[in-house]
C-alpha cells in the first residue's frame, strides 16, 4: 500500500516527534537510513519522501512521486535533482526557519573550543599537564560571518554577546545590523571566521589556497554551512603552513559519500583522515542542528508542509528553482 510520506534519515529522536505530530489518518514510514542506505528501489512507496542532505534520490522516482520534502535549511542538494530529471520546477519542499540558533551555537561552541584548546586539554588530563594548552579569549577578536542570512544573523549576535568586533560578508543587505565588507579585507582581518552561505555555483570551493595566503596567521576556521565550500586538502595545507590556528567543521565534502561509509565502519580517507587526526581540528557529523528544540521545530514545521501540500497542491515553503 503506498504511504502518504516515507521519511528517511530520521533518527530516533526526529522520528518520535514526527509520529507525534502527524495527524491521525495520515500514513507514513520511517527510517535512519538514507535512500541508498535502505535498499528501497526501483520506485518510490509514497505519495511525498522526505529526506535530510545525505540522501541520493533514483532519477526514476520523479515519476512516481508527487513531491519531496527535505528537513534542512539547505536546499542544493534537492536542485542538483531538479537539473538531473530535468524538471526545475518539480514540486520541493524545505524548512528555512527551524534551527538558525541551533546552528549558530554550534558554530560559537566550536570556534571557542578550537580558541581555548578543548581537544587537547581532555587528552591532557591524564598526566594533569598544561603545557601547550594555552588558549585565547574571545573579547576583542574580530569575527567574520560569511553569508549573513537565518543563521549568519544569529552568529553575528552571539559574536557581539562576547564582545567580539563582528563583520559579516554577503551580496545582499542582512537583516541584522553588521559592518558589511568584502571577502578578503575581511580575511585579512579576521580572528575567528564561520561560514554561513547556501552553495551556489559561484561560491563552490570559495576557500581555496589563494584565499587562505590572506588570513591573519592562526586565523580560527569554522564551516557549518557545506563542505564544498572549503576543499579538505587546501584546509590541511592551510594548517600545515601555519596560516590557520584551527578548524572545525560539522559538514564535508561529498558528505553523501563519506557519511554512508563511515558508518559500515571504513575509515575516512585522504586529507579527510589527516585531519582527523589532529589536534587542532574539530570535526562533527553534520550535528549542529540537533537540539531538542530545533528538533521540535523541524517537526512542527515539516508536518506543516506535508499537510498543506495535501491540502493545497503546493508546499508552504518552496525550494527556489535552479538558476
Amino acid at each position: 500500500m503506498t504511504k502518504d510520506v516515507f521519511f528517511f534519515e530520521a533518527f530516533a529522536e526526529e522520528a518520535a516527534e514526527l509520529r507525534r505530530l502527524l495527524p491521525a489518518g495520515r500514513s507514513a514510514d520511517f527510517t535512519d537510513k538514507t535512500i541508498q542506505e535502505s535498499g528501497i528501489t526501483p520506485v518510490a512507496s509514497a505519495r511525498l519522501v522526505s529526506i535530510r542532505t545525505q540522501s541520493a534520490i533514483p532519477a526514476a522516482w520523479a515519476d512516481s512521486l508527487e513531491g519531496l520534502l527535505t528537513r534542512s535549511t539547505g536546499y542544493d542538494h534537492v536542485n542538483e535533482y531538479r537539473k538531473l530529471i530535468r524538471r526545475p520546477q518539480w514540486p520541493c519542499g524545505y524548512l528555512p526557519l527551524y534551527c538558525a540558533r541551533a546552528v549558530a551555537e554550534q558554530a560559537a561552541l566550536l570556534w571557542m573550543a578550537l580558541g581555548r584548546k578543548l581537544l587537547p586539554q581532555t587528552r591532557q588530563f591524564k598526566t594533569f599537564q598544561r603545557d601547550g594548552l594555552t588558549g585565547r579569549e574571545c573579547e576583542h577578536k574580530t569575527l567574520l560571518v560569511v553569508g549573513v542570512g537565518h543563521i549568519g544573523s544569529e552568529v553575528v549576535r552571539l559574536g557581539r554577546s562576547l564582545d567580539m568586533r563582528v563583520l559579516g560578508v554577503d551580496i545582499v543587505k542582512p537583516a541584522v545590523d553588521v559592518e558589511l565588507v568584502d571577502l578578503e579585507r575581511g580575511l585579512a582581518q579576521a580572528d575567528v571566521i564561520v561560514c554561513c552561505m547556501s552553495l551556489t555555483a559561484l561560491n563552490y570551493g570559495l576557500f581555496n589556497a589563494d584565499r587562505w595566503r590572506l588570513v591573519r596567521p592562526g586565523a580560527l576556521f569554522v564551516n557549518i554551512a557545506r563542505g564544498e565550500h572549503a576543499p579538505a586538502a587546501e584546509l590541511l595545507a592551510a594548517l600545515t603552513a601555519g596560516r590557520l590556528g584551527g578548524v572545525a567543521l560539522d559538514v564535508f565534502e561529498h558528505e553523501q559519500d563519506l557519511a554512508v561509509a563511515l558508518r559500515r565502519g571504513a575509515p575516512a580517507g585522504g586529507a579527510m583522515a589527516e585531519l582527523a587526526r589532529r589536534p587542532d581540528v574539530i570535526l562533527t557529523p553534520h550535528n549542529a542542528f540537533n537540539t531538542q528544540e530545533a528538533v521540535t521545530r523541524k517537526a512542527e514545521q515539516s508536518v506543516r508542509q506535508i499537510e498543506h501540500y495535501f491540502q493545497h497542491g503546493r508546499f508552504l515553503w518552496p525550494v527556489p528553482p535552479p538558476t
